[in-house]
């Protein structure tokens, strides 16, 4: 059975997340890399305070996924292919070989500074559960003005849909879906405008460092961001990674994908949750599972076991 690897994005983190991996091998290698990357050790990121930061917390997600992915292909899970959600992306395309693990630290420093630097407040995401795509879509043309801009963001499942933009706006759009009868319209946790237009000059600045960085050919195949396909060489994944921020990220779209690649068990890296249950909610022929919620021996069962 093939086996995909998904990695969380922010909004999955929880203090204690890289004390709580487990005693690997592999797992202790990465978490010294990253901090040698770093100048500073990654294990204190994981801690309350430092989970206030964008940064801190994009670095720890970062530091976690590739870690128990490494940890789980040294015994033996070997991944058909992989997806990250937004700051997840860089975690999957370390683990397809794209990009060493340095870059990606680099990188993805680089990307949530710039993100925390150009809206500090006022900005954030939400969530609407319960209408479709067009639905919100119609209402965030109807809520969007020039100073109180909101968009349309990630499509993480076909009736789970989140909008980016300025707090007015987004109240605006949440007013008008709960109207419209959505099950749920909610702010997110989330103090930047991630995925959508205002985030144009990040993608400007990471496309340009990206092209500085030596990447590599994948070993595994890459779902991205912003298109939702299979991508295959090192300029598709890089140009994903660097305009994903300023795009919707279309999940549902690649997490079909990697049913249509044959794959039939999603091993989330940890601390996530969420993309494993969504995938459990749209498609039943797959196993999915949450690798931070179980141990790594009980993952690697699962797997041999539906091989």
């Amino acid at each position: 059975m093939s086996v995909a690897f998904l990695f969380p994005g922010q909004g999955s983190q929880v203090p204690g997340m890289l004390h709580a991996l487990p005693d690997h091998p592999s797992i202790a290698r990465t978490i010294d890399e990253v901090s040698e990357a770093l100048g500073k050790n990654v294990l204190e990121f994981d801690a309350p305070a430092a989970l206030r930061s964008t940064v801190s917390v994009q670095l720890a997600l970062l530091a976690s996924g590739v870690a128990m992915a490494r940890a789980l292909v040294a015994e033996g899970v070997v991944p058909e292919a992989v997806a990250g959600m937004s700051a997840g992306a860089f975690a999957a395309a370390v683990v397809a070989g794209v990009l060493n693990l340095a870059d990606g630290v680099r990188l993805l420093k680089l990307r949530a500074e710039w993100m925390v630097e150009l809206y500090p407040k006022g900005y954030g995401l939400a969530a609407i559960v319960g209408l479709t795509e067009k639905q919100v879509s119609a209402l965030v043309e109807e809520g969007y003005t020039v100073q109180n801009p909101v968009y349309v963001g990630n499509i993480n499942a076909p009736q789970q849909i989140v909008i980016a933009g300025s707090n007015e706006g987004m109240d605006k759009v949440l007013e008008a879906a709960r109207k419209r009868g959505a099950r749920r319209a909610v702010r997110l946790d989330v103090s930047e405008p991630s995925h959508c237009p205002l985030l144009q000059p990040v993608a400007d600045t990471l496309t340009k460092s990206l092209q500085a960085v030596g990447l590599h050919e994948p070993k595994l195949i890459y779902v991205g961001n912003v298109t939702g396909r299979a991508l295959r060489t090192e300029e598709a994944i890089s140009e994903d990674l660097a305009t994903n921020i300023a795009h919707g990220v279309r999940w549902h779209d690649a997490t079909t994908v990697l049913t249509e690649l044959g794959c039939r068990l999603f091993l989330e890296m940890p601390p996530g949750h969420v993309l494993s249950e969504l995938a459990r909610e749209t498609f039943p022929e797959v196993r999915t599972f949450a690798v931070g919620e179980i141990s790594v021996t009980r993952a690697l069962l699962e797997a041999v076991n539906s091989g």
